[in-house]
């Protein structure tokens, strides 16, 4: 049965050598932050020289380490406000789930302008305004497969215990620590992974930019091989790919190992599988006393703030009640204020364009479309086998998965035109190359959703499977596809994204000084990015998330009802 954490007793402190190391690693990490953010109050460069030399990676290092994880820590906490808000009522859902659909289509560049603008009006003059809006621009690339795969989570928990939970008369408070988060670990933790990925993918976008005739840079190591690529540098694209792999390796070891090899015990199942995934940092991390004092203090203090929420759910007419009455009401108006505003801005966008404008992006979408779906096809074609190879075999994970991450990390738009150069010599240029860029960026969207499904699969099922001598395709048909079909569809929906997404920078390369581009909508999306048009870029990103939506609702939406209805462990 799903195992729930429970209060761990109060045990004598005992200083180890580890609690030593811990505390210098915690004080090392926050003066780490600190040093970086000082810079940020500083006033705005008008032009920021991002200097080639190797000496200046460490500081460019941990620029870009602190924004991606700024930007981690805020997809964490929507998506888990965004898919708990939209599960609470039908009301929620039927407004929210389409909103979320809408908004994973919009491409990074597209929220750019908005953004940008938006950070600089409230601290004008400040360099922390472009450092947020890098942040907000990371956040995008971030937070919707983290939102879907929390919603698609809480959808599919099993009714039985949720009949438990209104059995004991669980607050929401209580059934969200108990039960909600508990039960979505697993897929979090890997759409996690593939969210930090997907931010190193796209941030040599978000530290480096123009807008209009505006060129805004900012220290990291995104804008290290994104000049060096501008200056037909391999070598030096190669130093700044180099230190973001050894920067993935050393977070895949301190982090996310010890998160998947921890998040294993909020799996449903009877029987204890023979082979666990292991984390060396987490065997460590266990033993120390420092971490257990702080574990039993997050329990008590846990503890103590559901009381106090059942004290005040119980009362309605606590003055809280009132505040959050009054603070609803605002939000209220303030968001039909907002949306009345943008709404009038976008119809005098819209016909500020000529007829063949409409006509220039209505046939550029016809031919995303056609890479788009070759792409999403590929993908799946492979991703699925090998995601159900590594999620059901350790052995394998612990090879196969750093090695994963390691790749998907890797910003394909610094060697592509490496890439670009083998292809045209194969026929077909930017047109077919594209696809292959599109690839890159979409693939792992699936492959690291059906590694969470497979790993999964409760070993009791495996070994039952195993006792009626299941293999190859009946295996596939009673046991595998069964199995990770949600965690597949919820890939699916965000890989179509993802697909849109990397037409923007598949589209439309720049390398050493040159631009290259093809007809499609990502490649018009980038170029009036770049020329300030922006009438032309608000009704390609409308196009885009019209079709992305469309695809959505008549082909995945009908598969997650399927997921949900049939595919439940109950």
């Amino acid at each position: 049965m799903l195992k729930i954490p429970i209060s761990i007793p109060a045990l004598p402190f005992r200083f180890k050598l580890i609690d030593a190391i811990v505390l210098i690693f915690i004080i090392s990490i926050l003066s780490l932050i600190i040093y970086v953010a000082s810079g940020w109050r500083y006033e705005m460069q008008p032009s920021v020289e991002i200097s080639l030399d190797p000496a200046n990676i460490p500081i460019y290092s941990m620029n870009s380490l602190l924004r991606i994880f700024l930007a981690y820590i805020l997809s964490l906490v929507f998506s888990i406000w965004y898919g708990y808000t939209a599960n609470r009522s039908r009301l929620h859902e039927k407004v929210m789930i389409p909103l979320l659909d809408i908004l994973q289509s919009i491409p990074v560049l597209s929220f750019l302008p908005g953004v940008v603008l938006a950070m600089i009006a409230i601290f004008p003059h400040r360099r922390l305004s472009i450092e947020l809006a890098s942040i907000l621009l990371i956040f995008t690339g971030q937070v919707w497969n983290m939102a879907f795969s929390y919603y698609n989570s809480i959808n599919t928990i099993p009714k039985e215990l949720i009949e438990v939970t209104k059995v004991f008369r669980l607050s929401r408070f209580v059934k969200f620590f108990r039960l909600d988060l508990p039960f979505s670990a697993i897929g979090l933790v890997w759409n996690s992974m593939m969210s930090v990925a997907g931010g190193w993918f796209f941030l040599m976008a978000c530290e480096m930019f123009v807008l209009k005739d505006r060129d805004f840079r900012l220290p990291g190591i995104g804008s290290y091989i994104q000049t060096a690529a501008n200056h037909g540098d391999m070598m030096h694209v190669l130093y700044g790919i180099g230190t973001m792999i050894f920067l993935i390796i050393i977070l895949d070891i301190l982090i996310w190992r010890p998160l998947v090899a921890w998040s294993q015990k909020f799996r449903m199942e009877t029987v204890q599988a023979e082979d666990e995934r292991e984390s060396f940092v987490l065997n460590v991390i266990r033993k120390s006393s420092f971490v257990e004092k702080i574990n039993c203090l997050f329990v008590r203090i846990t503890k103590k703030f559901e009381v106090f929420y059942d004290r005040i759910s119980s009362n309605s007419k606590t003055p809280l009640a009132w505040l959050r009455k009054v603070i609803k009401i605002i939000l209220f108006i303030a968001t039909i204020v907002a949306i009345s505003w943008a709404g009038l801005r976008a119809i005098k966008l819209f016909l500020s364009l000529s007829v063949e404008a409409y006509l220039s992006v209505f046939t550029a979408a016809g031919f995303s479309i056609l890479r788009t779906s070759a792409a999403l096809l590929i993908a799946t074609l492979w991703t699925v086998p090998l995601g159900v190879y590594i999620g059901m075999n350790p052995k394998a994970a612990r090879i196969l998965q750093p090695i994963v991450q390691v790749v998907a990390s890797i910003p394909a738009t610094a060697v592509f035109p490496v890439i670009l150069l083998f292809l045209i010599k194969l026929g077909g240029g930017l047109a077919m190359g594209s696809i292959f860029l599109m690839l890159l960026g979409t693939q792992w969207y699936i492959l690291f959703n059906v590694i969470a499904g497979a790993s999964a699969i409760p070993q009791d099922l495996k070994e039952t499977a195993q006792l009626y001598g299941l293999k190859g395709i009946r295996k596939w048909k009673v046991l595998i596809l069964p199995g990770i079909f949600p965690y597949l569809v919820t890939g699916l929906i965000t890989a179509t994204g993802g697909a849109w997404n990397a037409s923007i920078v598949s589209e439309y390369v720049t390398f050493g000084g040159e631009t290259m581009k093809t007809r499609g909508l990502g490649s018009l999306i980038s170029e009036s990015t770049v020329s300030g048009d922006f009438g032309l870029l608000l009704v390609s990103t409308v196009v885009m998330a019209f079709i992305v939506v469309c695809v959505n609702r008549l082909a995945w939406k009908r598969m997650f009802a399927i997921a949900q209805e049939k595919y439940r462990l109950e």
